[in-house]
């Protein structure tokens, strides 16, 4: 369930090359995550956000190009180092195959990604809490599924015991 906000400058993309490129970054999110692209449940709670900035600056002057800023969101355990890396490397090469497809040449340093993990127990949606087990076996379509999933990905921390309380 990646959730990505990308911040592209107002102007840098044809509507076009902005809409490949989105659909892009979907399968990429999808796969780093460890799941299947086509999956459809996968797609489905995949959302994306576009944030267009007028300006953007370095060194508090105007830029003579687009830069660029994505903030991809998982639920805790979905990264590790290797994942984490292969994402970042896979994120910037989609954003500079689009600059490349606007005649501009490759500048790796014009694309940062932040990703970031959601602590187990605060990703909500609809007005509820999912933990990774949740998500996973919707996904999966099985709870069983699921939840070795997050007890693979999270260990003791994937399934609360009801024994305890907060």
């Amino acid at each position: 369930m990646p959730m990505l906000d990308i911040h592209i400058p107002q102007d840098a993309l044809t509507t076009e090359v902005e809409e490949h490129l989105v659909a892009r970054l979907t399968d990429l999110l999808i796969t780093h995550e460890g799941n299947d692209p086509t999956n459809v449940e996968a797609r489905s709670i995949t959302w994306t956000w576009v944030h267009r900035p007028a300006n953007v600056f370095v060194g508090g002057e105007p830029t003579d190009r687009p830069r660029y800023k994505l903030v991809p969101q998982l639920p805790e355990g979905q990264y590790d180092d290797q994942r984490r890396a292969a994402m970042i490397a896979a994120l910037t090469d989609a954003v500079l195959d689009a600059e490349e497809r606007m005649g501009r040449s490759r500048d790796p340093f014009i694309v940062w990604v932040f990703p970031i993990e959601i602590p187990e127990g605060t990703w909500g949606g609809g007005g509820e809490v999912y933990r990774l087990a949740d998500i996973a076996a919707l996904v999966l379509e099985s709870t069983e599924k699921g939840r070795a999933y997050a007890e693979e990905r999270l260990g003791s921390r994937a399934v609360p015991d009801p024994t305890t309380s907060d």
